[in-house]
């Protein structure tokens, strides 16, 4: 093995003159799992918990301390064949060992174990043979260094997995002093701390924009909203979306405009900025239809999540149902938020009863739905207000992704790299 000198670019000053970090293979005990399915787990009660792979993917950061975020095994599942071993302690790691990408191998470690709880379909459950600062595995496992050299071992090309062998050939490196181990983790941890908070936050903002916009907009057996501007006295009148927005079909385009994706969260945006995938032919885009900024557009999820809004001009497949104000008396940001309201999703699933997936909503069915129609000042007015709760919102989603790129760029400092980790083969 080579002796090259581990040393982390970033290291706190107590530790600067300590030894060069160790390194040493894999050697966890590995120990049983079990391959209960979904289905056999529930959020409600039962004596043992679960920890399923798809978790660890997508839902558990690299540490879990809370027992609470974990799934029960139903209690008619037979557990007599798991031994006092197989049960989770506190600082056992659990690797996901297959994912559709590359984080299969992602892992988490577990602390605060205060209940039984197992490791579930397609982990491995690993137990340190040596001492280990409180969570400083859990990071140092997810970290740059560690996982992009456990990318080398997976095998397969549509599903990613990693085997009990190939983890056994990966390195641990790490200092020896535990202080030192646990000042690290504690760093990590306050990051983690600060994104939970900064996301709590962030679901306040959304959870009250919602409940403003069920209170800005009036419903049909109410001629006002609950809330009002006060400068607006008047009744508000219902008209059917015909009389408000008429159906467009212009397939007079040269090609030479973007294509739209039309998606329940982001609205009609270009394909290229979500990694939309569908190849369209030139003679297919010829039957395409031109979405101009304004546009609402009817897709097939509508009956989900509302009407999508386009914020840009571009051309979506002649599938869609493409709609336009019929007078400038209609202010578009207004409905663009009304027609994301729970009272329109709604009453869109009582006109179109039957409609399932594969199915469109027509042009008709649209219209008759009646939507509320203040004048352009109150409409301007109510769209103004929650535009500035969106800005908001945005602001807030970006601080939490610039703390996790901070949180990444600190980890890949605060382990060693190496030039080759195979040299310490």
């Amino acid at each position: 093995m080579k002796k090259n000198k581990l040393v982390p670019k970033l290291r706190f000053p107590e530790f600067k003159n300590s030894p060069s970090w160790d390194i040493k293979k894999f050697d966890f005990q590995f120990l049983p799992t079990n391959t209960f399915s979904r289905s056999e787990m529930n959020n409600n009660k039962g004596i043992v918990k679960n920890i399923h792979y798809g978790d660890i993917l997508t839902k558990y950061n690299y540490i879990v301390d809370k027992t609470s975020l974990i799934p029960f095994i139903n209690d008619d599942i037979n557990l007599n064949k798991f031994t006092r071993e197989s049960y989770l302690k506190s600082g056992d790691i659990i690797i996901a060992d297959t994912a559709e990408d590359f984080s299969a191998g992602k892992s988490i470690e577990v602390q605060n174990i205060n209940c039984k709880v197992l490791s579930g379909q397609h982990t491995f459950l690993c137990r340190p043979q040596i001492k280990y600062a409180p969570k400083f595995l859990g990071y140092y496992l997810n970290s740059p260094l560690y996982h992009n050299h456990l990318t080398k071992f997976l095998t397969g090309t549509k599903v990613y997995s990693i085997t009990k062998t190939n983890i056994k050939n990966t390195f641990i490196i790490y200092p020896d002093n535990l202080e030192e181990q646990q000042k690290i983790a504690d760093c990590l941890a306050s990051i983690d701390e600060l994104v939970d908070a900064e996301k709590r936050k962030l679901e306040a903002l959304k959870k009250y924009k919602k409940a403003l916009m069920q209170k800005l907009f009036p419903s049909e057996d109410a001629s006002i909203p609950e809330l009002r501007f006060a400068e607006f006295r008047i009744n508000i009148d219902f008209f059917n979306g015909n009389l408000l927005f008429e159906q467009i079909s212009n397939k007079n385009n040269n090609s030479d405009l973007p294509i739209l994706a039309i998606t329940q969260n982001k609205g009609a945006i270009p394909r290229n900025e979500i990694n939309y995938n569908v190849v369209a032919t030139e003679k297919s885009i010829s039957t395409y239809k031109v979405v101009e900024v304004g546009d609402f557009i009817i897709s097939l999820r509508s009956f989900q999540g509302g009407i999508e809004y386009s914020n840009y001009k571009g051309i979506c497949s002649p599938a869609y149902i493409i709609l336009r104000k019929k007078n400038n008396n209609i202010y578009e940001p207004y409905y663009k938020y009304y027609f994301k309201t729970d009272r329109y999703i709604i009453n869109l699933n009582a006109n179109i009863e039957g409609i399932r997936d594969g199915k469109m909503i027509s042009y008709s069915q649209f219209s008759d739905i009646k939507i509320p129609c203040p004048t352009l000042e109150e409409q301007q007015k109510i769209a103004d207000c929650l535009a500035s709760i969106d800005s908001i919102i945005d602001s807030q989603v970006k601080r939490i992704d610039n703390l996790i790129k901070h949180k990444k760029a600190l980890m890949q400092g605060l382990f060693p790299d190496m030039e080759s980790i195979e040299d310490y083969e």
